[in-house]
């Protein structure tokens, strides 16, 4: 316990060392991303290569082809605001800033204060776009409330699922927070392929009963006998004319 400790410690030591240095070269790799306009294509592919170290990483553990089909029918949808759980290392909320015109909303258990000056600068310069970052357990009343209150009674356009990936999680997720999708927008879960790296990667048991459920399902796997990833959207019925 005492070795694993003193290298977590080192570990943090030379990652607060070298902040100011990755801190200038993210923010350098984001004035090149902001030079021209990019394609759909171009911001996946920017998502997926940005780089950076320490805090001031970005990247997104995704496949390419899942990933664009879901940029895809969310740009059909000409969104305004998009709720996210699960920051992680912020390579999708690279791409829903750029598809957002109002908010985004990123959700994740860890603290964001340092990378969250580089977060909230992701949209495009000519975006009206605002990232909103909110650090805390997704399952908690308090942190719900915190959520609701930054809508302010708006609807999103999309909820994309990726924190807790336990079944009784990723269950409370979609319970919790899907009734904040407006009318025609979509619910998004990320890693519903049933073989999975991890034991705790449980979505796809979810997934499964849900689409049993009789809601509208789509469904993107670059192969279905891959190991991880799958994306499945749910399809929020539109109102009644």
């Amino acid at each position: 316990m005492a070795k694993k400790w003193k290298n977590y410690t080192h570990k943090t030591l030379l990652r607060n060392l070298r902040r100011p240095f990755n801190r200038r070269s993210a923010f350098k790799r984001l004035a090149e991303y902001h030079s021209v306009d990019r394609s759909l294509d171009e911001r996946i592919g920017w998502a997926m290569r940005f780089g950076g170290g320490g805090y001031f990483r970005i990247k997104t553990l995704q496949i390419r082809s899942e990933i664009t089909a879901l940029a895809k029918a969310l740009e059909e949808l000409k969104p305004k605001t998009i709720l996210e759980i699960g920051t992680a290392r912020g390579g999708t909320l690279l791409i829903w800033s750029s598809l957002a015109s109002k908010k985004v909303v990123s959700c994740d258990m860890q603290d964001m204060s340092i990378q969250g000056e580089l977060l909230r600068a992701l949209p495009p310069p000519a975006s009206d776009c605002e990232v909103q970052l909110l650090s805390g357990n997704s399952h908690d009343e308090n942190f719900r409330q915190q959520v609701e209150n930054e809508l302010n009674g708006e609807l999103v356009d999309m909820l994309f699922i990726d924190g807790d990936h336990t079944e009784k999680g990723v269950e409370a997720d979609y319970r919790d927070y899907h009734h904040l999708v407006r009318p025609g927008g979509i619910i998004a879960f990320h890693d519903i392929v049933e073989s999975q790296p991890l034991e705790i990667n449980q979505v796809y048991y979810f997934w499964k009963r849900l689409k049993q459920e009789g809601v509208q399902t789509e469904e993107f796997v670059n192969d279905r006998d891959q190991c991880g990833f799958g994306i499945g959207i749910v399809r929020v019925p539109e109102t009644a004319s």
